[in-house]
């Protein structure tokens, strides 16, 4: 079980040698032992920092601005949702969050939108509060999704699989991205908030490109204790979710993180994150390659619909 979070470069995955590509891939596997891995990239700095300005603007609204912006019975899975609204699975009390969900549209005759439109909908964004902020958004969505993509082939190879294992399922899929404006732990009400509680993704994977403060932490599984995430410039934190502790087997754990401010730590924190989900027909099952006389097969096949919707109820965002 790894201690520590490992960077890799997934240009030299993509460009290196038979042995540069072996070392990106142990590295990874190896860092995926705690449920992170830094990640460097080349999605271009501009765009992410350009997103964060726009997205400042949008959060720092009137309340009642922002709340024209929610879109209900989606489940959070678009447009604003308030403070104190979404409550990890493991908490009591709701995290001192707010947040602004998007994804990408398919259109409105598309099987996949007729058998699950309760997981595919109209994107709400604000663009008539902050003018430009959709096209930026959503270009952030597809660089984001398309590293993603770019990391699971990665992760493929460490398990055995071709590389291009995951990429079917992610065509259409309903993943999110979601940016999260954490306000300053001062202003909270009187209870025992934290920004985010423990907790795991339900996703395959999730990426977090920056933040703009610390309060990421990581649980190491074996020890119990918490250390730092924080991404490297020019590069990403990459966690894992428990759609793919189900695909390999529980080769690969789901990481499991929170999001609290250091005693003292003034100011708010801003993140956006983006969730890799599978298409919701997706029928998640251990591959052959996961499965051993050592380790045999732990988990049943189940639907990923049906796995995100079980989740969403669990914290608080199916009313």
């Amino acid at each position: 079980m790894a201690d520590e979070i490992l960077e890799v470069d997934l240009l030299v995955f993509e460009r290196g040698g038979a042995d540069a590509r072996r070392a990106v891939v142990d590295g990874l596997m190896r860092s995926l032992g705690t449920g992170f891995v830094y990640v460097q990239h080349d999605v271009s700095s501009d765009l992410i920092d350009t997103a964060y300005e726009l997205l400042e603007r949008f959060f720092t609204l009137p309340a009642d601005r922002k709340a024209q912006f929610v879109a209900p019975g989606t489940h959070g899975q678009t447009g604003y949702t308030g403070l104190l609204v979404e409550t990890a699975a493991t908490a009591e009390v709701a995290d001192w969050k707010e947040m602004l969900n998007w994804g990408r549209d398919v259109p409105a005759r598309h099987p996949l939108r007729t058998r699950f439109p309760h997981r595919y909908h109209d994107q709400v964004l604000p663009e008539a509060a902050v003018p430009g902020i959709s096209e930026v958004l959503n270009r952030f969505h597809d660089e984001i999704a398309d590293l993603q993509r770019r990391i699971l082939r990665i992760i493929a190879v460490g398990i055995g699989c071709h590389e291009t294992f995951f990429e079917k399922m992610l065509v259409d899929g309903s993943t999110l991205s979601r940016a999260i404006h954490y306000p300053a732990m001062d202003s909270a009400p009187d209870a025992p908030h934290v920004w985010a509680g423990e907790h795991a993704d339900i996703n395959l994977i999730t990426a977090l490109p920056r933040a703009t403060a610390k309060g990421l932490e990581v649980k190491l599984k074996d020890e119990g204790r918490w250390i730092d995430a924080v991404a490297p410039d020019d590069g990403a934190i990459i966690n894992t979710g428990l759609m793919l502790e189900i695909v390999t087997n529980g080769t690969i754990a789901p990481g499991i993180h929170r999001v609290v401010a250091e005693p003292g730590q003034t100011g708010d924190r801003y993140s956006v994150v983006q969730f890799c989900h599978p298409t919701p027909w997706t029928v998640l099952a251990p591959v052959a390659s996961c499965i051993t006389p050592e380790t045999p097969q732990r988990f049943a096949p189940i639907a990923a619909a049906d796995a995100l919707d079980l989740v969403l109820y669990e914290i608080n965002l199916i009313e």
